[in-house]
C-alpha cells in the first residue's frame, strides 16, 4: 500500500503530499477541474504504466514548468518514484533512490482503475472491450501487450505483402509468425476470463472469436488451424481488417443477478457490474501474487443509487486492497471506514485521516 505520495508539478498540483496513515481507502473529493483525477493518474503511473489517461509526458508537466515527479512511500519502506525533464524522451524510474527500469515498479506496486471512459464499455464498439480486457489479462502475462502490437505489425506487414506481390515465401513465413501470436493471444484471453469468474459472482465473462473458438475446441491444433485458414484466404484481399482473427474478438459480460447481457440493461447496473469486475480482478491478482493491489475508482459513485452505492462501499471496505476514488460531494462517501479524505481545490491538497 502507499503511505505516502508527494506530486511536484505534476497537472495543476505544483507541490502536493498526501500522507494515508496505512488507510486502506483514500476518498478525494473537490470541485471539477480542481485536481482529483490527476492524482489518480500520478499513481497509475508508480506502477510502470504510462498512465491512466495515456497522455503524453509534456502535457502532464505543470504549465511553464520544465517537468514532473511522483514520488511514494510504500507500506515496506520502499520508496519508488517516476520523473520526467523536458527535453528527455522518456520518463524515468526510480527505487529507493537508485535509477530502475519503468517495468520494474510494476513488481512494486499493482495498480488497476476504471475511469468515466469506461461507464459505456458494454455498448461501445468491440475495440474498446478488447482493449480493456486485454489491459487487464496483460497484469498477469508480461508479455500479452506485447503480442497483440505484434499480431498488429506482423498483419500490416502480410497486407502490404499481398499487396505488392510479395515473395510467397516471406509471407508463409509471416504467416506462422501470425499464427503463434493469435493463439497465444486468444489463450491469454480465455486464462484471464476463467480465472476472473472464479472471484466474480453477479457476473460472467466471456470471449468469443475465430482463433479463441479453435483455442477451445482444437487445443494444440488451434495453430495449424489458424494457419491453415491464412493460407485458404491469402489471396481474397490484402487489407488485414478483412481477416478474421483476434483482432475481431469481443469480449461479453452477462448480469447473473438479473440474467441479462450486460448491455442491455441500465447504465447504473452496467456501473455496479463493471466496479465488481474490478474488484474480482483485485481479488485474483492479490490470490496470484499475494500482493495487495491498488483499485483506482475515478467518479465511483456516479450512476449508482443509495442502493448500489451502499453495497459498493460494502464490498471496498472488505477488498484486500488500497482503493483511492474521486468524487463531487464528501458525503457520499460517508459510510467508508478506514479511510483518509483528501480535499482539492485548484490544486491544493487538505488531507484529514479519519479511523
Amino acid at each position: 500500500m502507499i503511505e505516502r505520495l508527494t506530486l511536484t508539478d505534476f497537472r495543476n498540483h505544483a507541490l502536493g503530499r498526501i500522507e494515508t496513515g496505512g488507510r486502506r481507502n483514500i476518498i478525494i473529493t473537490g470541485p471539477n477541474g480542481a485536481g482529483k483525477t490527476a492524482i489518480l493518474e500520478a499513481v497509475s503511473m508508480l506502477a510502470g504504466d504510462r498512465g491512466m489517461r495515456g497522455a503524453a509526458m509534456s502535457d502532464i508537466a505543470r504549465f511553464g514548468t520544465n517537468g514532473f515527479s511522483a514520488h511514494a512511500v510504500l507500506s515496506d519502506d520502499t520508496e519508488i518514484a517516476v520523473t520526467y525533464a523536458a527535453g528527455d524522451a522518456n520518463r524515468r524510474a526510480r527505487i529507493d533512490g537508485d535509477a530502475a527500469r519503468l517495468p520494474d515498479l510494476g513488481a512494486r506496486l499493482r495498480v488497476v482503475w476504471i475511469t468515466p471512459r469506461e461507464d459505456r464499455l458494454f455498448v461501445d464498439a468491440a475495440a474498446e472491450r478488447r482493449a480493456f480486457f486485454d489491459r487487464l489479462a496483460a497484469a498477469f502475462d508480461g508479455h500479452h501487450s506485447g503480442r497483440v502490437a505484434r499480431f498488429s505489425k506482423l498483419m500490416s506487414e502480410r497486407a502490404a505483402a499481398l499487396k505488392n506481390g510479395g515473395d510467397a515465401r516471406w509471407i508463409d513465413a509471416l504467416d506462422t509468425q501470425i499464427a503463434a501470436v493469435a493463439v497465444a493471444i486468444a489463450a491469454a484471453r480465455i486464462q484471464y476470463a476463467g480465472e476472473v469468474n472464479y472471484f466474480l459472482q453477479s457476473a460472467a465473462v466471456s470471449v468469443s472469436g475465430l482463433v479463441e473458438n479453435m483455442v477451445l475446441t482444437d487445443g494444440p491444433g488451434a495453430e495449424a488451424k489458424y494457419l491453415a485458414y491464412l493460407h485458404e484466404n491469402r489471396m481474397l484481399q490484402g487489407d488485414k481488417m478483412v481477416l478474421d482473427g483476434p483482432h475481431k474478438s469481443d469480449f461479453g459480460v452477462f448480469n447473473n443477478t438479473l440474467g441479462l447481457p450486460a448491455h442491455l440493461t441500465s447504465t447504473g447496473q452496467q456501473k455496479s457490474v463493471l466496479l465488481d469486475l474490478i474488484l474480482a480482478h483485485a481479488r485474483l491478482m492479490h490470490a496470484k501474487t499475494s500482493m495487495r493491489p491498488i483499485i483506482l475508482l475515478d467518479e465511483a459513485a456516479a450512476h449508482l443509487d443509495a442502493a448500489a452505492r451502499t453495497r459498493l462501499f460494502a464490498a471496498l471496505s472488505a477488498a484486500d486492497a488500497q482503493v483511492w476514488a474521486t468524487g463531487l460531494d464528501a458525503a457520499v462517501f460517508a459510510d467508508i471506514g478506514d479511510a483518509a479524505f483528501v480535499a482539492c481545490a485548484d490544486g491544493e491538497i487538505n488531507n484529514i485521516l479519519v479511523q
